[in-house]
């Protein structure tokens, strides 16, 4: 199996982000940077500086709004040079932050459903489909559209697969080491199962990041990743 490991920077200031990345050094070189570090902690400028390093930085903005503002949105930060920006899985939005990533290497991600939500939450908010249900629509319309992938929940990966094909990008948060805790977390699956299931990239956070040895509990995710290690 292979797939590639993104370090979630799920903290409160740049200063905890940049001792995190310090304690990992050459160990990762992906890393994603979502509201809370962006908005609280100078996460644009972080991540610009990340990339100034040679790494590759995903910005999980999640960006949803009328087609002109998304567009606009997703030009600035592909001027950034990030590798990665997510939007909601919605048709519009993805067209339009495609149109804004022209020309550049980013890729846009479209975000299914939360894993954080299952089918009960999914039902609350008023679709008349399951999780899995809205991910199958969801694929398949950012597959239609052209974006360079999308955001799943790992328990849907393999359906994701099979409707995006092989190329585009499956990215999996909600990824746990076997006994792990799950956090606010509801769909969740081990490094292998996921990467089995067809992801491509995995966004591993807390279990990474909130270690006591931050570079020993990414090598354990890696050897799950590369089926070294059953975890158990």
């Amino acid at each position: 199996m292979t797939g590639t490991l993104i370090v979630a920077l799920d903290l409160d200031t740049r200063a905890e982000a940049e001792m995190v990345i310090e304690r990992l050094g050459d160990a990762v070189d992906f890393y994603k940077i979502g509201y809370q570090l962006f908005y609280g902690g100078d996460g644009l400028s972080l991540g610009k500086s990340l990339i100034a390093r040679g790494k590759r930085v995903f910005f999980d903005l999640k960006l949803l709004d009328i087609d002109n503002t998304v567009e606009k949105g997703v030009a600035a930060i592909a001027r950034t040079g990030a590798t990665m920006l997510t939007v909601h899985a919605y048709p519009q939005a993805m067209r339009a932050a495609l149109k804004g990533a022209g020309g550049s290497g980013l890729t846009i991600l479209g975000v299914t459903v939360l894993t954080s939500m299952d089918d009960a939450d999914v039902a609350a908010a008023g679709y008349g489909r399951d999780a899995a249900g809205l991910v199958a629509l969801r694929a398949q319309q950012a597959r239609d559209i052209g974006i360079g992938g999308i955001v799943c929940s790992p328990r849907e990966a393999k359906m994701a697969r099979g409707i995006v094909g092989p190329k585009l990008a499956i990215v999996t948060p909600g990824i746990r080491l076997a006994g792990g805790e799950l956090g606010d977390q509801k769909r969740v699956t081990t490094p292998a199962m996921a990467l089995e299931a067809g992801a491509s990239h995995l966004v591993v956070g807390r279990p990474i990041t909130a270690a006591g040895d931050p570079v020993a509990a990414a090598r354990l995710v890696r050897a799950d990743m590369a089926g070294e290690t059953t975890l158990a």
